[in-house]
């Protein structure tokens, strides 16, 4: 089929470029980093973060941590996707287990507008992505074009080279700053980690008073981030609340 042709093109290109394989070890390296620590802190059955339970990631979060051996089990596959990815040989395997985790932190993440893991986990996520793409060779199999040896289309060392990719480090660079500055203005208010956190980018909002009122209603009165948004979004000042 023509997509599969065009697949195998593209993988091969790729993979003839040594720089892009140096890359796809940062990619590992950089992904294991982030889930060994956090998955050994689920392990070793200790809360992942001292948010107060007022947040809505810290809310989550206690919840998860009161759900028996499913926090655990979280900080074993965490930790097993990890050192998968570290050892070539497993490393797609280890990708594998690595994504639904990864791409379930960053919904999560998007969901309560959670600071600590809003830019990360779109760009975990992404390159999770293309260490699948750099082991097309070993998945191509899944999907119906296509079904050559998996490395058959595998360049051989003889026609690997050093050039650098100048563009493809171009989209990098341009999908980090897209992602970055993307999420960093894609909500109008944010909860933050504390009240005074959250109190602090009231004054340029349009309604300073309304922002002052949405991090008290999430980090003193516990309530809901959406019924706390709707609260926002229908504000009225205490003395026309008390006096309608």
């Amino acid at each position: 089929m023509a997509i599969g042709n065009t697949l195998d093109r593209w993988h091969a290109w790729a993979r003839r470029n040594r720089w892009m394989g140096l890359f796809s070890i940062f990619c590992r390296v950089a992904l294991a980093a982030g889930f060994i620590p956090s998955g050994l802190v689920k392990i070793m059955g200790e809360r992942f973060t001292d948010l107060a339970n007022e947040h809505p990631m810290g809310a989550y979060l206690e919840a998860l941590f009161h759900t028996g051996f499913y926090y655990p089990m979280i900080g074993v596959m965490q930790v097993t996707a990890a050192v998968l990815l570290l050892i070539p040989r497993t490393a797609t395997l280890g990708a594998l287990i690595y994504f639904p985790i990864i791409l379930n932190i960053m919904v999560l993440s998007i969901a309560v507008r959670f600071d600590g893991s809003l830019f990360t986990s779109p760009l975990m996520v992404i390159a999770n992505l293309f260490l699948l793409c750099w082991d097309y060779h070993k998945l191509k199999h899944l999907f119906p074009w296509n079904h050559n040896k998996a490395k058959e289309t595998l360049p051989t060392k003889e026609e690997q080279h050093w050039k650098f990719p100048f563009a493809f480090a171009g989209v990098v660079l341009a999908v980090f700053f897209a992602v970055v500055i993307g999420f960093s203005g894609v909500f109008d208010l944010y909860p933050r980690n504390s009240q005074a956190d959250c109190n602090v980018q009231c004054p340029g909002e349009d309604n300073p008073e309304a922002c002052l009122d949405f991090c008290a209603c999430l980090h003193v009165e516990g309530n809901s981030l959406d019924s706390c948004l709707v609260r926002y979004d229908t504000y009225k000042p205490r003395h026309q609340q008390e006096n309608p």
